[in-house]
């Protein structure tokens, strides 16, 4: 299903949309989810430089909880609950990840590339999930679960000799 972007406008016109919108990453013409992780990564990066690991996960549990409520209005008053132009869950997941992964360009490309293959195939459970929990919980909850499987097959990687 092809779903019209949501103008500039609508994006900007209540805090919840800009945050859902990531600040106007999700207007991208094309794969907003991926614009958004792109605009999440220089953010995580600076972030995790910043901040102790602790207090970096703790920001982006907060995060998280703003996305559920970004996606909540934002997808309410869209009509579509899991709009592709909202890019936070993307943002705050892929954030995630870049907290706990090694600050190496190699490590963090490969999770990009990861994330985003995850994110849009959504193999089991994440479908699953993604079903059965609405509302900005389940539209911030299935990019977590992305992230999980993207570290996990990080970890493997690293564990493989050679």
């Amino acid at each position: 299903m092809i779903v019209a972007p949501p103008s500039a406008a609508f994006a900007f016109a209540h805090p919840a949309h800009a945050v859902a919108f990531g600040f106007g990453a999700g207007l991208a013409p094309r794969a907003p989810g991926t614009a958004g992780t792109i605009a999440a990564w220089p953010l995580g990066w600076i972030l995790g430089g910043l901040m102790p690991p602790a207090l970096f996960v703790a920001l982006i549990c907060c995060l998280f909880a703003v996305g559920v409520w970004a996606c909540e209005v934002t997808g309410r008053r869209l009509g579509i609950a899991d709009h592709p132009a909202m890019v936070v869950d993307e943002m705050v997941a892929f954030m995630l990840v870049l907290a706990i992964l090694p600050r190496e360009l190699g490590w963090q490309a490969a999770a990009f590339i990861l994330f985003r293959a995850f994110d849009i195939a959504k193999p089991p459970p994440i479908d699953w999930f993604e079903r059965r929990f609405r509302g900005g919980f389940g539209v911030m909850f299935d990019d977590l679960l992305a992230g999980g499987y993207t570290l996990l097959v990080l970890a493997l990687l690293k564990r493989v000799p050679g």
